[in-house]
Order: structure tokens, then sequence, then C-alpha cells
């Protein structure tokens, strides 16, 4: 029978990553032996830990021992604890610059529609936007309504009409941040390029007003944005009739958008994880990366975003800053999220999550420092803000919240054309209008889920490379972007996933 497997991820580490579950007695490297039974994807010590000493993981700090933790003890939540301590930024240090492709290394190319603008898009909707919560039912039905009545029949290249509806737009405040946010929001999926057209619809005494966001954006009507509000159309069934209408005016425009072959570096890719385990940080997330790795030589674009879920390792983020100022932008938004969630009266260390921790992840540190993995290993090129359009290319940071959905809309509002997702315990996510491709964590996670798993990182276990794995998703990214439907699209995900970020007070 063979020997329950092990592993260490550093030389300095003084713990090892039980792979398959431990029974009590386990042999562990240097002839010890699990104290009691280790859940799989958890830690198990092999070095004596004093009170108060640091656990170490990726040979990097993941909390300290609360009691004296001995030789094969199960390491977890019981004897472990987080505390403040000091990190060198070491900003800038290990920037480099772009290598371009490796000797041997193709250009890569996708199927993708190429906008008036130039941006290019990996999916041809017409999306229907709510600036308000009050007109988000009139949303629906106008998108219900021309998907019920076979419009799209005679427009094969249009792959649906979409609503966005959201919980805000009115109650908040006229001006400031939070007014800011929904508005980059808002415009970021009008002017994405996923869309062909896009219908914006309020009730019309909203405090999120179309025509301030219009002239704002300095938006003109045309056969590419139109809008209405339920008011001045005279109430919710003509709006229905007008919204259905406009629509149907859109269609033919939409569907004269042919793909055309265009280099990988149009592509922007939204790094997103949720419901991560122990397995996270070995498997799907580095196997991501070293995907990132390959776009970035390729030219395109990778974001990396979640700041509560950075923290702990934006250490690490500094670090590879093409300069200090970028890397000072890092430090300035983990200060703002703990004054956030000081004033919330939260902390910084309330994630991870219950899923996450039965997984086998401890503390936001050794969370962070698995999440971190997805961004690969090139040059930090620029930092931004919640929803703000990237235009940098190579790979870049978004400051948004850990929650997936809320995260994944600020990554689309900046342009994200492709996304994709890691996970270790099975989080159930699409995301229109960008195709979310989801990769698992282990083989158990993506037989058990197979339908809703778009790649297995599992076998990174049994001896895969990262970087043969890495070559995988790579080319599926590529495969996805020129239209081969994603998992979560089959199933029909992407409705309810737009979540804008929502701060302040509701009044």
């Amino acid at each position: 029978m063979t020997a329950p497997r092990t592993l260490r991820l550093h030389e300095a580490d003084n713990v090892v990553i039980a792979i398959d579950s431990l029974p009590a007695g386990a042999p562990l490297e240097g002839g010890l032996a699990a104290a009691k039974a280790v859940p799989r994807g958890h830690k198990v010590a092999v070095a004596p830990i004093a009170p108060g000493e640091p656990i170490r993981k990726f040979g990097q700090i993941i909390g300290f021992a609360k009691v004296a933790v001995a030789p094969g003890d199960w390491v977890h939540e019981h004897n472990v604890e987080i505390h403040e301590f000091d990190r060198d930024y070491a900003f800038a240090s290990e920037a480099r610059p772009a290598t371009g492709l490796l000797p041997g290394e193709e250009p890569a190319f996708f199927e993708g529609f190429r906008r008036a603008d130039g941006r290019v898009g990996t999916r041809n909707y017409i999306g229907i936007l709510s600036s308000v919560n009050c007109s988000a039912t009139v949303v629906d039905f106008i998108a219900d309504e021309v998907m019920r009545s076979g419009l799209l029949a005679d427009y094969p290249n249009i792959d649906g009409v979409v609503p966005f509806t959201h919980g805000t737009g009115c109650g908040m405040g006229s001006k400031g941040e939070e007014y800011d946010l929904l508005a980059r929001t808002q415009w970021g999926y009008a002017t994405h390029p996923n869309f062909s057209a896009i219908l914006l619809i309020g009730l019309g005494c909203e405090v999120f007003q179309i025509p301030r966001l219009k002239k704002t954006y300095g938006i003109a009507e045309g056969p590419h944005f139109q809008s209405l509000t339920i008011q001045e159309t005279g109430g919710t069934r003509k709006a229905i009739a007008s919204g259905v209408a406009k629509i149907a005016e859109m269609l033919p425009l939409a569907n004269a958008c042919r793909r055309e072959r265009v280099p990988a570096s149009e592509l922007t890719l939204a790094l997103q994880c949720g419901g991560s385990d122990g397995y996270s940080g070995l498997t799907a997330n580095p196997a991501l990366g070293a995907a990132v790795d390959i776009l970035v030589r390729q030219g395109g674009t990778a974001i990396l975003s979640e700041t509560p879920e950075i923290f702990g390792a934006e250490h690490l983020l500094t670090a590879r800053a093409e300069s200090e100022a970028v890397g000072a932008k890092i430090v300035d938004l983990i200060d703002w999220w703990r004054d956030y969630a000081a004033r919330a009266g939260g902390e910084m260390n309330n994630n991870p999550s219950p899923g996450n921790k039965a997984g086998g992840l401890t503390t936001i540190l050794e969370k962070s420092l698995g999440a971190v993995a997805k961004g690969g290993s090139t040059t930090l090129r620029e930092v931004y803000r919640y929803a703000e359009r990237v235009e940098t290319r190579g790979f870049v940071y978004m400051d948004t919240p850990g929650y997936d959905p809320v995260a994944a809309t600020g990554q689309v509002a900046g342009g994200a054309n492709v996304l994709c997702f890691t996970t270790g315990r099975g989080s159930a996510y699409g995301c229109k209008p960008t195709p979310s491709i989801k990769l698992a964590t282990t083989t158990d996670l993506y037989t058990r889920m197979e339908e809703d798993m778009d790649i297995n990182c599992g076998d990174v276990l049994d001896g895969v490379s990262i970087e043969e794995k890495g070559r995988e998703i790579f080319q599926v990214i590529l495969d996805t972007a020129s239209g081969k439907r994603s998992k979560s699209e089959l199933l029909g995900y992407g409705r309810h996933e737009f979540v804008p970020w929502q701060l302040g007070a509701t009044m």
C-alpha cells in the first residue's frame, strides 16, 4: 500500500503539506510521524515551534505558534495566530525588463471581434444595463422578451442579449467616491469590447442620472448606444415595448460583426480565485501564473486583484513593481483597507472563509501567498483603481474587494475580455460578457464538478509540471477567446454576477 504523500514547499519551511489524508502514525520526512490524523490539504509540523515563533510555508511567514507545536502536530487554527510583523517591501528590487518571446516561442493568435475604437472582443453580446435598481425588473423583462421572441434566430453572430442589474443607483451620495465607482463601472461595461451595442435603462428620478453619465463621458446616442427611462416612456409596459424595439434595431449591425485573426497581445485576462483550499497555492494558482507569464511575453495583459487577499503577501508585489512609485501604490491600498476594515469593526484576517479553513487554509497570510501566485513572475507595471480602464500592457493590479463577483465586475469594467478563476472548493461562477474559465485545484474536485470545471490542475500533484500546465491553460484561453464556450457559459451563468462595489451609507 502506498504511503500518504506530503510536500515541503521550501527548505526554510517548518511545516509540510498533507497531499493525501494522513492517519495517526503516518510517516513523515526525517523519521517523524503524524501525531494524529491530518486532513488532506492541511499542514503538519516537521520541526519544534515554540510559542510566538513564526510558522513558515512557501518560505514565508503565514502565522505564529500560539502554543508549543511539536514535530508531527497538525498545524491549524487551534495552534496558530497572526499579529503584525515587519516586512521588507524592497521596492522594484526584482523588476526586470520585458523579455519578449523566448527562443523558439511562436507568436500566438486568436479569433476576435475588432471594434471601432481598436479594442478586441472575445464575445459579441448586446447588453442591457440598469442605471438603478428601480429599473432592474424592466431590464430583465426586455431581455427575456427578446430571447423568447425568436428575434435572434436570424442573427447567428450575436452571442445573446444580456441584462445587467444591480442593487444601487439611488439612496446614495450624488458625488464622491461611491458615485464615481458606479459611474466608472457602468461606463466600463457600456464601452466593453465584448458588446456590440448597449441599452441603458433608468427609472428617471434616481440619483444616478443617465444624462449626467452621458455628459461626463461624452456619450452620443447612436446605433451602438441607446437609453430610455421608464417615467419618460410612459410606464413599465411601454418601456418594455420601447426597449425591445430598440434592441431589434441594434440586431442587424451587431450581427454584421465577424471574428478575425488577431494577436494574443489583444487579450486582457482577469485573474480570480474563490473557494480556495490548501492546494490552491500548489497547483492551480502557480499554473495560472505560468500562463500569465506566457501571455505577458506575447504582449498581453493580466489583472491581479482582490486587495484583502494579497494582505500579507504585498511585499512580493512591491519587489516586482516597475518603480518605487508603482510599489508605493500597493502599500497605500493595504493601508486604506486596514482603515476601512477597522471603521467597519472588522479585521483583515476575517478571511479565510469557513470553507477555505476546512480546505486547509489557516490565515489570510497563507491564503494571500497562494493567491499572489496567480500573477506569475513578471514585473508589476501599474496599479489601477476599481473599474478604471486598464491601458498599460503586461502584469497590472486593480484594487477590488476579495468578494469574487464584485472583484470580477471591476476587472471586466476595466476591459478584461477573458477571465480565469481558480477554485479548490468548487465555486460555481460565470461572468458575462467575459467568458470565465474555471481551474480546479484537485482531480477529485474536477471529477466531482466536471460540468463546472474547465481545467484539472490536480495532475500537478501527480507529476505534471507547472510550466506544462501553464501552456495548457494558455491554449484554453486562446480557444475560449476564439469562441469556444466555457463550462459556465454552457450552464448559462453570468446574468446575476454583475455586482458593482458599493461604498458609503445607504440613505
